[in-house]
């Protein structure tokens, strides 16, 4: 079996943040892709709750300091990495003062969700595929879990495109038991502001949860069921639409981050 690149978007990791479905599967999936033989670079956002000397991360200097225009303001880019050493694997933080340092992940103390999420998501996406061009490191898939990376395959087909970075990249998207209940605005204006998009993009005039990944099925190559509880409207979107669909396994069965290996490689 061929080895691969991986690029993983990572909504939430352990052990920066609490044991959840995803959290967990992100940090497993890593460490068995790279002993699989892979290659691997992952990323999350550097939410403010992270406790960085704890976690030891530092800032990777040679990769901060660029500036993302996000809505028509600048924000500076900030670039962090740690170690889990019990797997051997680095992951690299997204980190910016006005999006991640609030002591907060994507909800507030009372579970309402923050109005700048669309905003916070963009960068995300964006200050991920800068760092990549950066690092100069060609990824043959580019896996995205979570709705907080799932704006990533917009900026991958589009503004990103014509990159030899990217030029050949699959791209996967994981669904998870993780739906948000308020519109993501202004994501539109966002994403036609920076000239993206096509005939579809009427389809984020309410940008709602079920709404951003139908738009975004199509950019994707593949889609994977991370949940039992996922989604089940996008996921027939995805089989119908003849997308290649991983069904949701338990990762209690035995092969189950071989099946991930598996699916990486029929993409090609």
């Amino acid at each position: 079996m061929s080895k691969h690149k991986i690029l993983y978007i990572c909504q939430e990791i352990a052990p920066y943040l609490a044991d959840s479905e995803q959290s967990l599967l992100c940090r497993h999936l890593s460490q068995e892709m790279q002993e699989c033989g892979n290659e691997i670079r992952t990323f999350m956002p550097r939410y403010g709750c992270i406790n960085e000397r704890r976690n030891q991360l530092h800032e990777v200097i040679r990769l901060s300091g660029m500036n993302l225009i996000i809505d028509d303001n600048d924000h500076q880019l900030i670039i962090k990495v740690a170690s889990i050493p019990a797997a051997r694997i680095q992951i690299y933080f997204i980190d910016n003062d006005d999006f991640f340092a609030r002591k907060a992940v994507l909800t507030d103390a009372d579970g309402v969700a923050f109005d700048d999420n669309g905003e916070r998501m963009v960068f995300f996406a964006r200050g991920v595929l800068e760092t990549v061009k950066k690092l100069r490191w060609t990824p043959d898939v580019v896996h995205c879990h979570g709705w907080f990376a799932a704006v990533a395959p917009i900026y991958l087909r589009n503004m990103f495109a014509d990159d030899p970075i990217f030029a050949n990249t699959k791209i996967v998207l994981s669904l998870y038991d993780d739906k948000f209940s308020e519109p993501l605005v202004p994501l539109r204006s966002m994403i036609e502001g920076e000239g993206l998009g096509d005939e579809n993009l009427t389809i984020l005039d309410t940008p709602s949860y079920e709404n951003i990944h139908r738009y975004v099925m199509n950019y994707v190559d593949g889609v994977i069921a991370g949940s039992p509880n996922a989604d089940a409207a996008i996921l027939d979107l995805a089989r119908k639409s003849g997308k290649a669909v991983l069904e949701y396994r338990s990762p209690e069965e035995e092969g189950f981050y071989e099946n991930y290996n598996n699916f990486y490689e029929n993409l090609f």
